[in-house]
């Protein structure tokens, strides 16, 4: 089960944590061309300020993952 975490009611120091380790993890493509670890959270960061995009808790691997807004039916909510 997931559970929605609303952004906004992290510290902004958790937030920039949780961010960074997103961004970091294998498998993360931003396209052509590099980007700077900073870029790649400021990036993250507009998607979910912009509502395009949120962080859930995956409950069984105890992890925090960022999907699309528009994904969110497909996910067992709790």
């Amino acid at each position: 089960m997931d559970t929605l975490i609303p952004y906004e009611s992290l510290a902004p120091e958790t937030l920039a944590s949780i961010l960074d380790d997103i961004v970091s993890r294998d498998g993360t493509d931003y396209g052509e061309y590099d980007l700077s670890a900073q870029q790649k959270r400021d990036q993250a960061l507009e998607a979910l300020k912009r509502q395009e995009a949120v962080l859930l808790f995956d409950t069984e691997s105890e992890t925090v993952k960022m999907v699309p807004k528009e994904t969110l039916q497909n996910y067992d909510l709790i």
